[in-house]
């Protein structure tokens, strides 16, 4: 397992430590919102997690390190030494295709921050340069103005709009740069 550096923070690989962090970030309606938003199939698949939900979910991506290499890392602010929210690699699947996705999420009180960039580029590189991806994508509801603007700062390009989890999304994608001439 492997630390993100950034200039600014610090990536930690996902661990039963981020227990207190994982329910305070998932639990939080306004992260839930972009999420798990009201409007998906199924009762329990809406609105901010449970402790126990996040408690699970933290138990995979912990497990997700071992299986693949890469995973989840929990995002701690070099300045103040808090955590901030997290970045992740992690297998998925695109209307059945597989796939390896990026996604961050971040405390409501750090959004703006460009955060969430430099922390993707940090595990794009990780990706690419270490876990040896050939491509990665992004997606999110088409609405999500701030995840999409990520996603172009990263170079990743707009592929095509897709249903997932019974709601609109768009899917971006970015391939492994070449190498250098």
């Amino acid at each position: 397992m492997s630390t993100l550096e950034t200039k600014r923070l610090v990536g930690e690989p996902a661990s039963k430590e981020h227990r207190d962090f994982v329910v305070t970030l998932f639990g939080d309606p306004e992260v839930a919102k972009w999420i798990w938003p009201r409007g998906r199939e199924g009762s329990d698949a809406v609105g901010p997690r449970t402790p126990v939900q996040s408690e699970e979910m933290l138990l995979r991506f912990v497990a997700d390190w071992r299986r693949h290499g890469f995973g989840w890392w929990y995002l701690r602010e070099r300045a103040s030494g808090e955590l901030v929210g997290d970045v992740c690699l992690q297998r998925t699947e695109v209307e059945g295709e597989p796939a390896v996705e990026i996604g961050w999420t971040l405390l409501p009180a750090r959004w703006g921050r460009g955060y969430a960039t430099e922390a993707a580029r940090a595990a794009l590189a990780y990706g690419f340069e270490t876990a040896g991806l050939d491509e990665v994508v992004s997606f999110t509801m088409p609405h999500n103005r701030a995840s999409r603007r990520v996603m172009e700062k990263l170079g990743m390009e707009y592929d095509r709009d897709f249903e997932r989890a019974g709601l609109p999304h768009v899917l971006y994608r970015l391939a492994a740069p070449g190498p250098a001439c």
